[in-house]
């Protein structure tokens, strides 16, 4: 096992810096997307895959190839309570709403990268 060039404080900070990013980002007006096309979905799936994935290479020390089961379960279950949090701060913010779709899209794009990271594991290990 090779050391990451990344010490723990500094994935942890990238983690947690996502996550600030994300709370401005749902403090302001929302974006203007086309109506009915659902695109809003994706970026919640999308943006929260993203913070499971920086949660799953912060508890996997750096080597998300190494990543146990347990690591990237915590990792989808901090991105999703998070997206909860987001759902339920939006409700005070002027402009914005909470919506239970959005946050199933958060808890499914979180999903989808700890079980890309686990799958990713597995072949590069089966390729030693």
């Amino acid at each position: 096992m090779h050391p990451t060039p990344f010490p723990a404080w500094l994935r942890w900070a990238v983690a947690a810096g996502y996550m600030v990013a994300i709370f401005v980002a749902s403090a302001g007006p929302g974006p203007a997307l086309p109506a009915g096309q659902h695109v809003d979905k994706v970026l919640h799936a999308g943006a929260y895959a993203l913070l499971a994935g920086l949660w799953a290479w912060a508890l996997a020390r750096g080597r998300l190839r190494d990543a146990s089961w347990r690591a990237l379960l915590a990792a989808w279950a901090i991105a999703s309570a998070y997206g909860a949090t987001d759902e339920l701060h939006q409700l005070f913010v002027p402009g914005r709403q909470a919506d239970v779709f959005d946050f199933a899209s958060d808890a499914l794009g979180a999903a989808a990268a700890a079980g890309a990271v686990w799958a990713w594991g597995i072949i590069a290990r089966g390729s030693e």
